[in-house]
């Protein structure tokens, strides 16, 4: 049996946090795997896991000057063979400090990058990225943007799994409202849903712009998520000024997703920073749900424009009052670009697919093909 660790110590939880999740989700019914999570001290976090059954070590896991975590994370690493899968430069050189003091060769440390963060290129940097035995880039884009910008890494440690979503809600049976009916919309409108951080990296603001030159008996929008204060104070203080009130509800941070987003129409996801995978467009996708989206990251290599979604430039909220216009006034292109995307998660993204290469990734570090 091979003891999977991974570490999560993120103050909030995204999309580092969720892929963790599934992937936690899944292995802890796999007889091949003992897994456990490792975390900072954060109730949110920990209870997401908590609710899953599965095991949390609390440690501080403040950076590479803490060197109290790689003593304790070293301690469970002494036997066995185990994987420290990381999803931050922070962690993972928490990872490769605990590996060494531990004195266990079969230990080996997994990095998954999330997000496009230029490497660190000082000393002891470059010192933990030759000890990190394999790189899991979620896409092509991410790969060459870190390799391009990254300490020399072979072929060997570099894998690129596309990302997938499993997405199991914990809280599942905790009640939806029905959106519809509380946003008190007719047939004719289309619900429009935007779910991730509420802050500008995210295009939230390019959205609601957009939306100031959209007919408002078209369409109503949900908003699904939290920012910092500021950002939620002009958030809102834009959808007042603008107007928008009877058009946007802001729903917060919510556990059940999955309700909200079967409900919608098309979803809205304007980043105007380049994304290494962007999961969110993939929970659409997986719900058989068109999604507008931006092409400046890893987008374009599974949106097809005018084909499963649409694919618009970032920082354009006039393309994308063009792009949201579009589907609201045509139900039949809602629905082929929904079937086509669900189609294609199934085919391509599905999490079956992504489950097996990343257990195929960690038995080869231990020659069980």
């Amino acid at each position: 049996m091979i003891n999977v660790f991974h570490i999560v110590s993120s103050k909030t939880w995204g999309g580092a946090e969720r892929y963790a999740s599934d992937l936690v989700a899944n292995m802890r019914h796999d007889p091949n795997y003992y897994v456990e999570v490792v975390s900072a001290k954060n109730d949110d976090i920990i209870e997401q896991f908590q609710k899953m059954d599965i095991p949390v070590s609390i440690l501080p896991l403040k950076g590479i000057r803490d060197l109290d975590s790689p003593v304790r994370l070293a301690r469970m690493l002494r036997k066995g063979e185990n994987i420290v899968h990381v999803h931050t430069y922070r962690d993972a050189a928490t990872a490769v400090m605990a590996r060494i003091i531990s004195d266990n060769p079969n230990t080996k440390v997994v990095f998954t990058p999330h997000g496009l963060k230029r490497p660190k290129l000082n000393y002891i940097s470059k010192k933990v990225y030759r000890n990190i035995d394999r790189y899991v880039f979620v896409s092509n884009f991410a790969h060459d943007y870190f390799v391009a910008h990254a300490p020399r890494i072979s072929k060997a440690q570099a894998m690129i799994i596309p990302e997938s979503v499993l997405h199991i809600d914990t809280s599942a049976r905790e009640n939806v409202p029905e959106l519809r009916k509380m946003m008190k919309m007719n047939d004719n409108q289309a619900l429009i849903m935007f779910h991730s951080r509420l802050c500008r990296d995210k295009g939230i603001d390019v959205l609601l712009k957009a939306l100031t030159m959209v007919d408002r008996h078209k369409f109503k929008l949900a908003v699904l998520g939290t920012g910092q204060p500021k950002a939620e104070t002009r958030i809102k203080s834009f959808i007042i000024e603008n107007k928008l009130v009877d058009n946007v509800k802001l729903l917060g941070f919510q556990r059940n997703v999955r309700g909200y987003l079967q409900q919608c129409d098309f979803g809205v996801q304007p980043s105007t920073i380049a994304e290494a995978q962007g999961i969110s467009n993939l929970e659409y996708m997986k719900k058989g749900k068109p999604i507008i989206t931006t092409s400046n990251g890893a987008q374009p290599e599974y949106v097809n424009h005018m084909e499963n979604g649409l694919l618009i430039k970032p920082n354009n909220p006039e393309q994308l009052a063009e792009a949201i216009n579009t589907l609201c006034d045509d139900k039949e292109l809602r629905a082929k670009l929904g079937k086509q995307a669900k189609a294609d998660f199934d085919t391509k993204l599905n999490y079956d697919r992504f489950y097996e290469k990343i257990t195929t990734l960690y038995n080869s570090l231990f020659d069980k093909q």
